[in-house]
């Protein structure tokens, strides 16, 4: 599993025209991308890191302030282009196997506490976000 993780100030995703979720006040906007040795161990230890990262203002975590996360699946975060022009989608975990790890994530943020909202999977979506600081990391499992 890899995860992009923005400190926002604000952020919203959009599918066909509807907000379908957004950072009610800063946080964390989290890209996730599954591939196929994925499990549900994965998701939650990720979830664990990303709420305990120190990120936010202070040096603080979600963990220490209760920031919300917004979550997005995007499975471009496994693409490979190191050959041609046309990236390849193979390192990517088809749809039925990522939607419930996605979900496992979300899930293991929420357990922790988190306020969680997210995009829709598999929908074409549209991101907007004020990206803080900029802070933006990637972390893998």
């Amino acid at each position: 599993m890899r995860v992009v993780v923005q400190r926002a100030v604000e952020a919203s995703v959009m599918v066909a025209g509807e907000v379908v979720g957004r950072l009610p006040r800063p946080g964390l906007v989290v890209l996730v991308g599954v591939t196929h040795d994925d499990t549900a161990a994965t998701a939650a230890q990720l979830a664990d890191k990303v709420w305990n990262l120190r990120i936010l203002d202070g040096e603080t975590s979600c963990a220490d302030t209760g920031a919300p996360v917004l979550v997005v699946s995007q499975f471009t975060l496994y693409a490979d282009t190191r050959k041609g022009r046309r990236p390849s989608w193979s390192n990517a975990a088809p749809g039925p196997m990522a939607e419930p790890l996605v979900d496992a994530f979300a899930d293991a943020l929420r357990a922790r506490g988190a306020h969680v909202e997210s995009g829709r999977f598999g929908a074409h979506m549209q991101l907007g976000l004020v990206n803080d600081g900029p802070v933006t990391l990637v972390l893998e499992a």
